[in-house]
């Protein structure tokens, strides 16, 4: 797995061991890199262990409603923790581009989150997120109504490598959509890719399973 270092200004390699991570600051935005980073060292079978500021809550929605858990609250963060947050401090550290508070659905910025690197400005347009969200989870059962098939592993490896590139989200977001559009891949296999894939996104994308 490989994250930018501010320090250095380069994506590196992180260590092996078990990951900590503490969030320093910030709102919706942090919440959710963290929750991806740590989502995808658990599914690498990585011990991790991801702890908060006090100040660091959701705003205008609850944890539960962002996917994101409830993070141990602890006031300093523990010796060799990655850090992360709306600003650079010493140490190994994720900075985060400050959101601001963003209303609407928290599913729905969740996704607009994602579209973008999380170090880079975002323009959250939660009301075509939600669509586009509607849009996946609506493929997503029309899928399920298909004979099942294993997951592509090409099109999964290729986007779990991109999350695994310092978190490019918008690349494995691109990924999913071409996966969508290949006629020479199943419903079944686009059915277990997807749903694969989400237990690191954490969208939801099942929940519309049963209505198509």
């Amino acid at each position: 797995m490989r994250l930018y270092d501010h320090r250095t200004k380069r994506i590196e390699e992180l260590p092996p061991g078990p990951l900590r991570i503490h969030l320093h600051g910030g709102g919706a935005r942090a919440l959710v890199t963290a929750d991806l980073l740590r989502r995808l060292a658990e599914r690498g079978r990585r011990r991790t262990r991801v702890t908060r500021a006090p100040s660091v809550e959701p705003d205008g929605c609850t944890f539960d409603d962002l996917r994101v858990p409830d993070f141990e609250v602890a006031g300093d963060a523990s010796e060799g923790a990655l850090l992360i947050g709306p600003t650079p401090v010493p140490g190994f550290s994720l900075v985060v581009f400050s959101d601001g508070r963003v209303p609407g659905d928290p599913l729905a910025v969740r996704f607009a989150l994602l579209r973008a690197r999380y170090r880079d400005p975002v323009l959250v347009d939660v009301a075509r997120a939600h669509d586009d969200l509607a849009r996946w989870r609506s493929r997503v059962a029309e899928w399920a109504t298909a004979p099942g098939r294993p997951m592509d592993r090409g099109y999964a490896g290729e986007a779990a490598d991109a999350l695994a590139d310092d978190l490019d989200g918008p690349r494995a977001l691109a990924v999913m959509e071409r996966l969508a559009a290949d006629t020479g891949v199943p419903p079944g296999a686009k059915l277990e890719t997807v749903v694969h894939l989400d237990l690191i996104l954490g969208l939801d994308l099942v929940s519309a399973i049963g209505t198509a």
